[in-house]
Order: structure tokens, then C-alpha cells, then sequence
């Protein structure tokens, strides 16, 4: 909670990750999209796609920018599953602060990796996650698989 009342004084980590790529893990930009690793992950991999236009709501995208959140999601799919191979994905949008959204300013989506017997005690008894790879070797790893498929 700290965290999230934090981000009311802070800048739009989205907002910033348009100006700057390396500092705010952006893994790819688009035409109106951006994908970022989440710096408080759920589990490995996890990625936030944001329009590049600061919006709050799905309903405020404009037609282009709908279609390329999607295909921008798509894409972050096929790079995780190329570089990570997870078994499967959890991918959702959470919009307002009171359905979860820790950024409610700025639209975003969650894919989040998962993989068979990823769940342990660590969360359950210790009340935290162990993610096996640091953010910056991840964060090479995927840039590089990208700049790869272009």
C-alpha cells in the first residue's frame, strides 16, 4: 500500500517510458503502444502494455490505438513465449483504483507468465514472491529478442 500512495506524487511511470526506454524497462514501443517490465512483478516475465496516450479508460482509446494495445499484447505474448516458454498467461486490465488498478491514471495491461507449480509457500507464509531473474537481465534478454524479430 505504501507503494501504491506513492504513485499519486510521482510522474506516470507510462508517460515517462515514452521519453525514456532503458530507465523505465520499456521492452518495446509501437505507433500509440508501449510494453514495460513491472518492477513489482507478479512472477517472472510480468509485463504492463500501455497506450502511449495518457488515458484512464479502454472507452477513451481511439480505433488505432484499440487495435494496436492488441496486437501490442499479442506481441508481447510471442516474445515471452519465445524467450520464457511459460505454460500459460494471465492477462487483464484493471480499470480504477477501486478494481485494483495501481497506476489508475493511465490505461494498462497485465500479462503475467505462469507456469505449472509456479504457486509455493513463500507468498503464503513469508508474504512475498521469488522471482528467479533480475529485472535487468530480463529486460536485455527481451529487447535483444525483439530487435531480433523485426
Amino acid at each position: 500500500m505504501k507503494y501504491l500512495r506513492s504513485l499519486a506524487q510521482k510522474k506516470c511511470i507510462f508517460c515517462e517510458g515514452k521519453r525514456k526506454k532503458s530507465a523505465c524497462r520499456v521492452v518495446f514501443k509501437t505507433e500509440h503502444s508501449l510494453c514495460m517490465l513491472n518492477i513489482f512483478p507478479y512472477n517472472n516475465g510480468h509485463c504492463l502494455i500501455a497506450p502511449l496516450r495518457h488515458v484512464a479508460d479502454i472507452t477513451q482509446l481511439k480505433d488505432a490505438e484499440a487495435l494496436d494495445l492488441l496486437k501490442a499484447v499479442g506481441n508481447a505474448k510471442k516474445l515471452l513465449q519465445k524467450t520464457l516458454k511459460p505454460h500459460g498467461y494471465n492477462i487483464g486490465i484493471n480499470i480504477s483504483g477501486h478494481a485494483g488498478a495501481g497506476i489508475p491514471g493511465h490505461l494498462h495491461v497485465h500479462i503475467v507468465p505462469r507456469w505449472k507449480g509456479d504457486t509455493n509457500f513463500m507468498p503464503v507464509v513469508f508474504d512475498t514472491k521469488v522471482v528467479s531473474q533480475s529485472l535487468e537481465e530480463l529486460h536485455t534478454q527481451l529487447t535483444h529478442a525483439y530487435a531480433r524479430s523485426l
